[in-house]
């Protein structure tokens, strides 16, 4: 009997309804099977637990309300549509339906009495209008006997009704409920310790609630029972990938002591309590006899650069090379420069290579990573180009690493994999993650923080400013120069096109070399050939400019300690990850920083939060944390994750307190009942995870 069968074996068209065209329709909301059918959770619920009198609904309310009708007519004025009068004693209202046919005008006789739900407008003011409600025809007799309560609304799709998906969901749960099998996929201990239903008494609840709960339904026990369910088969596709990057083997790099003592001893300035720890947790990694997959995160200008200087060390002490990647040329040749001057006293071979290396300087580079000459080698995207090669990679680091996506990560490990022996990766970011984000999306990776910045960062404090007076920041910027201080202007548009940006660049360098005859304006944009950039990033640095109108170019990779004013345009078209990042470029010496945000009054609510945020705090942590209620976690994630975090009904800043026991769950999983993985995943995340191979 189809009861005693198993639902997630069980094809959708075998219920009733479902055809070909319909099952075409439910796949493309990923339902293939009744199980799927069960799993798309209602989004929303509407209340239709009460009739409301005609004469009582309100414009903007969506409401229940039954009405005798008085008149269906088919009109023509602008568009076909019919018009269907109903009255109650208490008022009128007209139904209006674009879509129709001729029975259905036939069946809405006058003195038909009709049920309906829908959306409510005011039509000319005086009178109360529905277009396309959700209707049924009912007995006078039957006014008012209303059982349906809690409505369930689903995410659809072209071609399907929300009528026709209740009553398949209907029959999914008929069949649930009737002895077919859905398989329990937690384990009993933990039911048992959390005092959480079954999961087929969290479905019927979810899917037919019995009184409007509102924002109380997440309460519910049944709904934290499945967003745990959802959150540990998100947290055990990435931790079991980690199990199994332990399983391939790496070379075990050698702690040097002396190589170590003598790098710190030549910078000038100790490590912070905080980078002491993180290089002892990466030297750890580093000796085992698997590749070491850690993710550092720390604040702009928390000192993560000397931290993978250490690393590098060790690669270096064991005889292997590094392979260094960052985002821009502008960063990677900050890292070659920084790296270099800390490495080249030890006798380490630092080079670089990027986009502008060509021909027989292309070579000679090549050459000399190929053949082992070169120990640190730090470049952007050529360095996994299909001619590079390597002589012995052991360490892979990437900066920034949500500025690439997954497939180059991969390719810049292939070229350290010899048989089954892989290089070590570090994954750097400067964009803090929220706890909770980096326990789930990370769940790969070991995790390390940089929580306290080097004595001698000054503190920024940031106000926003009305466009209208940029007359007072020009002055202000006027008077910061005078007394010595050099000044970031950056230009930003809404719109994607680069060539908006930097024509919003150039007129605002201009507008500056106009109103500051005297002050030394510089620019860079993305249009600018790297050389241009370069140059003039150079000539900034070494105080030969006093402004530099850039784009977002600048977000990362810029170190100029003398500037101490920074100027954002249009700063409430950025989220607060970027205007956080831009910030940092400033408060980099002993000076007192400042950063002003300039908006374009009126604020959206949405966009007055970011910046009163900003204002409020320069902890990156806090900061991140806002930034995902803004925007939601898979922007924080960058090009991390397709199709990833996108959850049924797991809330990563509600669910916060889950994370801890799902995180424990998961390794008990992977140690005791590793059999009951596949099940977890297929059932919430049987989409495209092509960050799972990184």
């Amino acid at each position: 009997m189809l009861e005693q069968g198993r639902l997630d074996e069980m094809p959708v068209t075998q219920l009733k309804g479902v055809g070909q065209k319909v099952a075409d329709n439910l796949a493309s909301l990923g339902i293939n099977n009744v199980a799927d059918m069960l799993f798309h959770l209602p989004y929303r619920y509407e209340d239709r637990s009460k009739v409301i009198p005609i004469g009582a609904l309100q414009p903007g309310s969506s409401a229940l309300f039954e009405g005798k009708v008085e008149l269906a007519e088919t009109v023509f004025r602008g568009r076909r549509s019919l018009l269907v009068q109903l009255s109650d004693n208490t008022g009128l209202i007209t139904l209006r339906f674009f879509h129709f046919s001729a029975s259905q005008k036939a069946a809405l006789k006058r003195g038909q009495w009709i049920r309906c739900y829908g959306d409510v407008r005011s039509y000319r003011r005086s009178s109360l209008e529905v277009a396309h409600p959700e209707y049924q025809h009912i007995a006078e007799s039957d006014r008012g006997q209303v059982s349906e309560g809690l409505t369930p609304v689903y995410s659809m799709t072209e071609g399907l009704r929300q009528a026709s998906l209740r009553k398949f969901v209907n029959q999914a749960l008929a069949l649930l409920n009737n002895g077919a099998v859905l398989i329990e996929n937690l384990p009993d201990q933990l039911l048992n310790s959390m005092n959480w239903p079954s999961l087929k008494d969290s479905l019927n609840a979810l899917h037919c609630p019995l009184a409007m709960l509102g924002s109380e339904l997440v309460e519910l026990e049944e709904y934290k029972r499945l967003a745990f369910e959802e959150l540990l088969a998100h947290h055990l596709s990435l931790s079991r990938l980690k199990k199994g990057s332990q399983v391939r083997s790496a070379t075990k790099l050698m702690f040097d002591q002396t190589l170590q003592k003598d790098f710190l001893g030549q910078l000038g300035f100790s490590l912070t309590a905080a980078q002491q720890r993180v290089v002892a947790e990466i030297t750890h990694d580093l000796q085992q006899g698997f590749p070491m997959q850690r993710l550092l995160q720390g604040d702009v200008g928390s000192g993560k650069t000397v931290v993978a200087a250490c690393a590098a060390l060790m690669a270096y002490g064991s005889g292997k090379q590094v392979a260094l990647m960052a985002p821009t040329e502008l960063l990677a040749q900050q890292h070659y420069k920084t790296m270099r001057a800390w490495l080249k006293p030890l006798g380490i071979h630092v080079t670089w290579l990027v986009g502008r290396h060509k021909g027989k300087e292309y070579e000679s580079i090549t050459g000399d990573i190929r053949e082992g000459h070169a120990d640190v080698v730090i470049g952007t995207q050529s360095l996994f180009q299909e001619k590079m090669g390597f002589a012995g990679l052991g360490l892979v680091i990437i900066d920034e690493q949500h500025r690439f996506g997954v497939h180059q990560r991969l390719a810049l490990r292939d070229k350290g994999v010899d048989g089954d022996v892989s290089p070590h990766q570090l994954v750097m970011t400067a964009t803090p993650i929220p706890r909770t984000l980096a326990m789930l999306g990370y769940a790969d990776l070991d995790l390390s923080i940089i929580d306290e910045l080097p004595p001698g960062r000054t503190a920024v404090t940031t106000s926003a400013v009305s466009i209208t007076k940029r007359d007072h920041v020009i002055e202000r910027v006027k008077k910061g120069i005078e007394d010595g201080r050099q000044v970031y202007w950056v230009c930003t548009l809404v719109e994607e096109s680069e060539v908006l940006q930097c024509q919003a660049a150039e007129v605002a360098a201009d507008l500056l070399t106009v109103s500051l005859p005297d002050i030394r304006v510089g620019l860079i944009h993305g249009r600018m050939k790297a050389d241009e950039k370069q140059l003039t990033m150079q000539a900034f640095k070494e105080n030969e400019l006093d402004i530099l109108v850039a784009t977002t170019v600048i977000e990362v990779g810029v170190d100029v300690p003398n500037a101490s004013l920074m100027v954002i345009e249009n700063a409430e078209r950025l989220g607060l990850a970027q205007l956080h990042q831009l910030r940092g470029r400033v408060g980099r010496g002993q000076i007192n920083s400042h950063c002003v945000l300039m908006y374009q009054p009126p604020l959206s609510k949405n966009a007055n939060e970011r910046l009163a945020i900003l204002r409020e705090s320069t902890d990156g942590f806090k900061i991140a944390e806002k930034d995902m209620q803004l925007r939601g976690p898979g922007e924080l994630l960058g090009k991390r994750q397709a199709g990833f975090m996108q959850f049924k009904v797991a809330d990563l800043q509600r669910d916060a307190l889950l994370m801890d026991k799902v995180a424990v769950t998961a390794n008990e999983i992977l140690e005791k009942q590793p059999e009951i993985i596949d099940a977890l995943l297929h059932r919430w995340i049987s989409n495209s995870v092509e960050y799972a191979h990184v």
